[in-house]
């Protein structure tokens, strides 16, 4: 059998590796406690799955329109000027199967062989990935840890060759939880745009910030320049429906009748019934968000002061989402020289599962989630501490 030569380009998913680990220590009767997934724990809000079920009862049941329902592109575009004061329509909006579809749809229709796509370092895993396998280059942009793991025009400017047609750029990040203010992040878009390189906009975690920060978009820069644009959202970390696969670009309609046909080709509409439950709770209550929020906010101000507490672990506040990514290369020695090493023996000794930094992109760090109980949380990282300074 022969597998595609564009799969050599691919990395196997750091996270699925840590995750098949823990699960072996858990059938040998271990109690492993899990900092690795980033997934809220609280359950899907109970209107949205009543409306799942209503639109079950009703029938919804059959295939949609590939780029989705009307009513949930309408929902979509009126959410931006509900938070935002963005005006935009529903041929701005396709609805994909989650966030990381609406990716990957936007790198396949964006970039020809080649083509260089900026990502700042740290990253999200999946991106420079589907950029390879879209048969553009990756070029990393390192941000540092002393800046809160965030980058300034003139990084970016460093970085920039004629062959660059794309830049990502996340806030709130995944892994670091960096969050851009308005005014820095409209400075880099407006550098891209400068220089004829289109940006997307990963603002999946956009409702997830946390005072005295405040949120901020690209909103406003997609409404008057949709040319050089694209934002990507979704339902999964918001409306704790990471299992229901949402998620949307808002973009120019030439750019969304592209991804269209690239989805119809791939997986076509997204689950009916699902889309009926995302109408639900774009348009209805949001005080989950709110509680949520605050949770986190209370388990990012616990775990900081824990990890802090480690010599030689230096961590930057996060403003958002809901992970720390601490620079612990202080602990590395000859039997764990790297970020992957130690998280092994973190697992093994401590039992938590935690995901390497190498898998962002930044060797130094780990990154921890705190999307657990907060006595769970306190527990996992007292368990890290032992490990770490071997008590």
């Amino acid at each position: 059998m022969n597998i595609s030569q564009r799969l050599s380009r691919i990395r196997p998913s750091a996270t699925l590796a840590v995750n098949a680990k823990a699960q072996e220590l858990k059938a040998q009767g271990r109690q492993i406690i899990s900092l690795a997934v980033g997934e809220p724990d609280f359950p899907t809000p109970p209107h949205v799955v009543e409306a799942a079920k209503a639109a079950l009862d009703a029938g919804h049941t059959r295939y949609t329109p590939v780029p989705g329902i009307p009513a949930l592109r309408r929902a979509v575009a009126m959410s931006y000027g509900r938070f935002y004061g963005t005006k935009a329509a529903q041929e701005n909006v396709i609805i994909s199967n989650g966030g990381k579809q609406v990716l990957y749809n936007l790198f396949m229709a964006l970039l020809n062989p080649g083509d260089q796509v900026l990502i700042p370092a740290p990253y999200w895993v999946s991106y420079p990935d589907m950029v390879l396998l879209a048969d553009g280059e990756p070029v990393f942009v390192p941000a540092a840890p002393e800046k809160g793991f965030l980058l300034d025009v003139e990084d970016l400017e460093r970085a920039w060759t004629p062959k660059v047609k794309v830049l990502i750029l996340g806030s709130p990040s995944n892994p670091t939880g960096g969050h851009y203010v308005q005014e820095r992040l409209t400075a880099l878009a407006e550098w891209a745009r400068s220089k004829g390189v289109f940006v997307i906009s990963d603002e999946v975690y956009d409702h997830l910030v946390y005072e005295p920060a405040k949120p901020s978009t690209l909103a406003g820069f997609f409404e008057a320049h949709s040319e050089s644009c694209a934002l990507v959202g979704a339902l999964s970390k918001s409306f704790c429906m990471t299992g229901w696969r949402l998620g949307w670009a808002l973009a120019h309609p030439e750019l969304v009748k592209a991804m269209n046909k690239i989805q119809g080709q791939s997986t076509s509409n997204v689950c009916s019934f699902v889309q009926h439950a995302a109408v639900a709770a774009l348009e209805g209550p949001w005080d989950v968000v709110d509680e949520m929020r605050a949770a986190f906010k209370r388990r990012r101000d616990l775990a900081l002061g824990i990890i802090r507490s480690w010599p030689g672990a230096v961590c930057p506040t996060p403003d958002g989402a809901f992970y720390l990514f601490p620079v612990l290369s202080a602990f590395y020695d000859e039997e764990a020289p790297d970020s992957a090493a130690l998280c092994t023996r973190i697992l093994e000794k401590a039992g938590v599962a935690l995901v390497p930094g190498s898998a962002f992109g930044d060797d130094r760090c780990i990154r921890f989630s705190y999307a657990v109980a907060d006595e769970t949380l306190k527990t996992a990282l007292d368990k890290v501490g032992a490990v770490l300074l071997k008590k």
